[in-house]
C-alpha cells in the first residue's frame, strides 16, 4: 500500500488526491475522511465516517454523518466514484 508520506505531485486518480478528504460513493455506503493510503485492492481513510444520509449536496454539512474514530478501509471493487465534495 503507498502511504502518505508528502502530498503526490502531478498524479491523477486517487493517487492524486492523497492528503485531502475524499468521498467515496461505494454500493451501499457512502465514506469520507482523508486518503491515506492507496494498494491495489484498498483504499485508506483517516479521521473518516459514514454518511447515512447526504441532504442537499449544496449544504456545507452532511444531513447524518457518524464518525468511524478510526483508520478505516475500503475496498477498490466496491468504489462507484470519488472526489472531493466537503
Amino acid at each position: 500500500m503507498k502511504i502518505l508520506v508528502k502530498e503526490s505531485e502531478n498524479k491523477e486518480g486517487l493517487e492524486g488526491l492523497m492528503g485531502q478528504r475524499v468521498t467515496l460513493f461505494c454500493c451501499r455506503y457512502i465514506y469520507t475522511g482523508k486518503l491515506v493510503g492507496v494498494s491495489d485492492k484498498e483504499v485508506k481513510l483517516s479521521d473518516g465516517g459514514i454518511v447515512y444520509e447526504t441532504g442537499k449536496f449544496s449544504e456545507e454539512q452532511w444531513k447524518d454523518y457518524q464518525p468511524i474514530g478510526k483508520d478505516w478501509f475500503v475496498k477498490l471493487d466496491s468504489i462507484e466514484s470519488y472526489g472531493i465534495m466537503k
